[in-house]
C-alpha cells in the first residue's frame, strides 16, 4: 500500500465517535439478479454483454400499479404533453420525473427520499466507514501530489450531505488538509436538499471557515489548476436521464413514450416481451398503465448520433437496444476538465475523482428501474412519486474523458473498501463502542457495504487523475487501490 495512503489511513484511524446508521433494507437489493442478454459486441478485445438485467431479487416483492390510481400531477403534465406534441423520449420522462421544479421527485418537501421512511438507503447512510475510506483515498491523492496546493471539494448529487460530512471529518483529524481547504462545492438543484445539505454541514464548515457554496450544474464550476480538486459522485450519473435507441434495418431508432389510450401518429407499437428482452421477473410497461412504449417510425438526428456516439455500438446486430446518457457524457468530460492542469502543458494534474455508481464497463439495454418504499416498481407507476435509475456504462465515461484525465478501474465496491482497508477500520470503531449490540451493529452494517451477492459488487468505483501526455506517465499514473496485481 502506497505511504500516500497509510498516511491517510493513519490520520482517519483516530476515534470518531459517531451512532452508526440504523440497520435498513437499501435501494441496491432491488437488482441482485442480473440477466445477460445473448448479444455480445467486441470492445478493445474483451467480449462484452449488452446487458438487460433481471430486477427481481431474493426478499424483494415486485408489483405493477393499475391505471385507476390517481393520476399524479407529472403524469398529468406528461399526458398533456404528449396528446399536444407527441411521444416523448426516456430522458424527457426521467427528467421530469425526478427534477420538475415543483413536483419532481427530488423537489418535493412532503415526504422523505432516503432511510426507512423514502424509497432507498445508500452507503454513506448504511455506515460511516463509506465515507471515511472515499475521504481517505481522497486526502491520499492531494498528498501524492505534494499537497502544496490549496483544496477545493465537489460533490455531485450530495443526498443528505452525509457523504461530504464524512469525507471533512476525515480531512478535519489532519491539519494539513483541515488548513488546506478553501471551499466545498456542492452540485444540487433541489431547494429542499439544499437545506439539509445546508444542515448537515454547517457546524464542520463554520467550525474550520469552509466556504460551502451550491451549483445548480457543474458548469457553474470553473477550472481552476491553482486550486486542487478533489470531486465526488455517488449515486449520481443513473440519475441522469437517457435515451433508449433500438436497431434496426433503417439504422438506430428512438424508443419513444407515448399514451396508451390512443394510437401514436407514424409510430408503431414496441413488444417489449419481444423487443425489449426482460428478465420474466421484470417489471415492464403493464397493459392497464396509461404509458406505452413505441418506436419512431424512422432513424431521428438523436437517435443516429447517439448510435455512433461510440465505436462499441457499430457492429451491434439488428434488435439491439441501448440506454444512453448524453448527460452523463457531457458531464463526466467536466469532471475530466476539473482536474485537468491545462497550464501545465498535459503534464501536470489539477485533481482527482471518485464515481461509484450502479452499473459494469458495457453497455445495457434495459436497466431502466423505479423505486418505491424499498421495493422495485412498474417504471411508469405514479410519476413524480418513485425513484427512477439507469445504469451507469462505464466504458462510456471512460471516452468521455479522453484527453483530459486518465480513469483508473473501475474496481467493485467490495475490492475497493477492503483493499483502502476497511476491516481494520471497523475494528478500530468497534472498540469505541458502548456496548456489544452497538459493536454488532457496526460490523454488520460494514458488512453490508462489501457483499459480493449484493452492494458489494452491484456497486463499481472509479477513479479519475489529471491526463498524463506521455505513454510512461500513464502507466505511472497507477494509483492504489486500482492496480492490476494485488
Amino acid at each position: 500500500m502506497p505511504r500516500a495512503v497509510q498516511r491517510a489511513l493513519r490520520v482517519s484511524s483516530q476515534p470518531l465517535r459517531l451512532t452508526p446508521a440504523k440497520s435498513t433494507n437499501w435501494k441496491h437489493i432491488a437488482h441482485s439478479t442480473l440477466c445477460a442478454s445473448r448479444r455480445t459486441f467486441s470492445c478493445g478485445g474483451k467480449q462484452n454483454l449488452l446487458q438487460p438485467v433481471g430486477l427481481t431479487p431474493r426478499g424483494c416483492r415486485s408489483y405493477v400499479a393499475p391505471a385507476s390510481n390517481p393520476v399524479t400531477p407529472i403524469e398529468k403534465i406528461l399526458l398533456d404533453t404528449i396528446k399536444a406534441t407527441g411521444p416523448i423520449s426516456f430522458g424527457t420522462y426521467m427528467q421530469m420525473c425526478l427534477s420538475h421544479p415543483t413536483e419532481g421527485y427530488y423537489m418535493k418537501t412532503d415526504r422523505p427520499v432516503f432511510g426507512e421512511r423514502g424509497d432507498f438507503t445508500t452507503s454513506p447512510e448504511i455506515s460511516q466507514v463509506f465515507g471515511e475510506l472515499v475521504g481517505v483515498w481522497l486526502l491520499s491523492q492531494w498528498l501524492y501530489a505534494g499537497n502544496s496546493r490549496k483544496l477545493r471539494l465537489v460533490e455531485l448529487g450530495p443526498g443528505r450531505g452525509t457523504l461530504m460530512h464524512d469525507i471533512l471529518r476525515v480531512f478535519s483529524q489532519f491539519s494539513g488538509g483541515r488548513e488546506a481547504i478553501e471551499s466545498i462545492h456542492l452540485v444540487e438543484t433541489s431547494p429542499n436538499m439544499r437545506r439539509q445539505q445546508d444542515e448537515k454541514l454547517a457546524p464542520l464548515a463554520t467550525a474550520h471557515c469552509w466556504d460551502v457554496q451550491w451549483h445548480s450544474s457543474t458548469d457553474e464550476i470553473p477550472q481552476d489548476p491553482t486550486r486542487f480538486t478533489l470531486l465526488v459522485a455517488h449515486e449520481f450519473f443513473d440519475a441522469l436521464p437517457f435515451n433508449l435507441i433500438q436497431k434496426t434495418q433503417e439504422g438506430w431508432q428512438e424508443v419513444l413514450i407515448a399514451a396508451a389510450e390512443s394510437a401514436a401518429l407514424n409510430s408503431s407499437v414496441l413488444n417489449v416481451d419481444t423487443t425489449l428482452p426482460t428478465h420474466r421477473d421484470t417489471p415492464i410497461s403493464h397493459p392497464t398503465s396509461r404509458f406505452r412504449r413505441v418506436l419512431s417510425p424512422l432513424p431521428t438526428a438523436s437517435s443516429t448520433l447517439l448510435g455512433f456516439s461510440s465505436a462499441r455500438f457499430k457492429d451491434l446486430p439488428p434488435g439491439s437496444t441501448l440506454e444512453i446518457s448524453p448527460a452523463a457524457f457531457k458531464i463526466a468530460r467536466k469532471v475530466g476538465e476539473l482536474v485537468y492542469d491545462a497550464a501545465g502543458e498535459g503534464s501536470g494534474s489539477a485533481g482527482s475523482a471518485l464515481v461509484v455508481d450502479y452499473g459494469a464497463e458495457k453497455a445495457f439495454g434495459n436497466s431502466f428501474r423505479a423505486f418505491k418504499d424499498h421495493k422495485i416498481v412498474d417504471v411508469f407507476h405514479q410519476p413524480g412519486e418513485c425513484d427512477l435509475t439507469v445504469n451507469v456504462d462505464f466504458a462510456y465515461l471512460k471516452e468521455a474523458l479522453a484527453g483530459v484525465a486518465t480513469p483508473l478501474g473501475p474496481l467493485t465496491q467490495e475490492a475497493f473498501l477492503m483493499r483502502m482497508g476497511l476491516p481494520a477500520r471497523v475494528e478500530a470503531l468497534k472498540r469505541t463502542a458502548t456496548s456489544g449490540e452497538r459493536a454488532a451493529d457496526m460490523e454488520r452494517a460494514a458488512k453490508r457495504l462489501v457483499d459480493k451477492t449484493g452492494m458489494g459488487s452491484q456497486y463499481q468505483v472509479m477513479g479519475i487523475v489529471g491526463k498524463r501526455t506521455d505513454e510512461e506517465s500513464v502507466r505511472a499514473e497507477e494509483r492504489w487501490p486500482f492496480v492490476k496485481d494485488v
